[in-house]
């Protein structure tokens, strides 16, 4: 019986890093994904659509798993609706992802720093407090890149270079000239192609993304109050550890989904 200590929740393949990064620093511990591939993509959503669809992966995710910890690998549902399922889920710590602004002014050198994120997470008046209260000091470039996400979720991981350094292009030159000299990738599923972003930036630009903190904050919950938690599983499991699960796909994207899995040494569960 596998009981597991981390649940990650997105919408798609974007978390996939963040949990890597996690289980690099635990790696004694346990971890399922879940791709909520049936609602992708999250970030055109409206607040109580984006509510709505994680509330409901999240108690898809206790009934079958029942997790220690669940780990929120998405920027807009973290800054859309974090406050909302931890009221909606007090009994366990969750986990939320959001853009490392904070990160951004500590690095940042000419104060002019770039947010590459999806419409709904640059638009959140969450994400203007975070820039008013640790970036007060430097001008806030924000870009919303819907197709990129969809880019990275559909077609990324049979793109060739070539193909991957056409699609940040117009990402890139926009933040250049805006004169930006650091990058925030704000969508989880911008650190899949992160080292793309670093080659066309250079070495004048750097790009940062969330994956440290995260992981933080995650293994430094699972020790403090997760271990606390009362964990019983309500059936057998033989789900492998690392193991992605989506909500929906076609055969096509199945077989798609476990090509990439393939390609990062994860197991691919399947379609819950």
């Amino acid at each position: 019986m596998l009981k597991i200590d981390f649940a990650f929740l997105d919408s798609g393949t974007g978390g996939i890093p963040y949990m890597i990064s996690l289980h690099e620093k635990l790696p004694d511990s346990t971890f399922l994904y879940l791709g909520d591939t049936a609602h992708f993509p999250y970030g055109e959503k409206s607040y109580e659509e984006v509510v709505s669809c994680a509330e409901e992966a999240i108690r898809k995710i206790i009934k079958l798993w029942n997790p220690r910890t669940i780990v929120i690998a998405c920027n807009t549902i973290s800054v859309t609706a974090l406050t909302a399922l931890r009221k909606k889920f007090p009994d366990r710590p969750i986990i939320g992802t959001v853009p490392a602004i904070k990160l951004g002014a500590k690095v940042t050198k000419n104060k002019k720093i770039g947010l590459l994120a999806t419409n709904a997470t640059v638009n959140h008046p969450y994400c203007k407090k975070l820039a008013s209260d640790f970036a007060s000091d430097c001008e806030v470039f924000t870009l919303g890149a819907p197709e990129l996400v969809d880019f990275i979720e559909h077609r990324f991981f049979n793109a060739t270079e070539k193909e991957r350094q056409e699609a940040i292009k117009d990402a890139m030159d926009f933040f250049k000239e805006k004169g930006c000299d650091t990058i925030i990738l704000g969508c989880t599923h911008f650190t899949h192609i992160a080292d793309d972003f670093k080659k066309a930036a250079g070495n004048e630009i750097k790009i940062i993304d969330s994956r440290e903190g995260v992981s933080n904050q995650a293994a430094l919950k699972l020790m403090t109050e997760g271990k606390e938690f009362f964990h019983e599983q309500s059936h057998e499991q033989n789900e492998k550890n690392l193991s992605f699960f989506v909500t929906s796909a076609t055969p096509e994207q199945a077989r798609e989904y476990a090509l990439m899995c393939d390609r990062l040494n994860i197991p691919w569960g399947g379609v819950i």
